[in-house]
């Protein structure tokens, strides 16, 4: 079987399935009541936390391919990127549903006057375009130079996603920070790439998605 085949009929669904298993345990936690005082607090807590670690996973992908040369793994990053999407996703319709009840002026007012919503708005805000133009069909729309010029909002949404969990948290700060350590690792990784080849005169494939 080729490498293709064992991507696309193996790792992939296998991929698939354990990024759906956080998902699936605070599913099965909330229904038999496993989720603590505040189920709420700890479906915000790790819907945003998986975000953030997906959206490390994919900003990982390339430095990985670099070090140890896997092109299984640059299959992989469309999906790692739109799950990164769908844990932030979730992370904000909790806080707008069962936190605010879509309560309009309370959401708002707090976007506007809490630093750290701010940013978590916009991590998400910079993410939303990377998801709806992951296509092949996007690409091929946009045209390579634009495609890849607007894909750079991952680091917007990165960096806003670090500066929402470092807000957010008051006490230990350790978390945070470790997380902040490795994403400017990633993104220094990264940009040391594109300084080396600032010139690309071809179309990456669609899995380069949220390069």
């Amino acid at each position: 079987m080729k490498q293709a085949d064992v991507t696309s009929w193996i790792v992939k669904p296998l991929v698939f399935i354990l990024a759906l298993v956080p998902a699936g345990s605070l599913v099965y936690g909330l229904v038999v009541d496993q989720l603590g005082a505040n189920p709420v607090e700890t479906i915000t807590h790790e819907t945003g936390e998986w975000g953030l670690r997906f959206l490390l996973l994919t900003l990982a992908i390339t430095p990985i391919q670099r070090l140890a040369p896997w092109s299984t793994a640059i299959r992989l990053r469309r999906m790692l990127g739109l799950f990164a999407f769908f844990y932030v996703l979730l992370h904000f319709t909790t806080y707008l549903w069962l936190d605010h009840f879509f309560e309009l002026e309370a959401i708002i007012e707090d976007i506007s006057e809490r630093p750290y919503i701010t940013a978590g708005v916009t991590a998400l805000v910079a993410m939303i375009p990377l998801a709806l133009t992951s296509t092949n069909g996007m690409l091929k729309r946009l045209g390579a130079k634009r495609w890849q010029a607007l894909h750079r909002l991952v680091y917007v949404a990165c960096a806003a996603a670090l500066l929402h969990f470092i807000w957010l948290v008051k006490a230990d700060l350790r978390g945070p920070l470790i997380y902040t350590a490795i994403g400017i690792a990633l993104m220094a990784l990264r940009y040391q790439r594109k300084k080396r080849r600032p010139e690309q005169t071809a179309a990456q494939p669609a899995e380069t998605t949220l390069p």
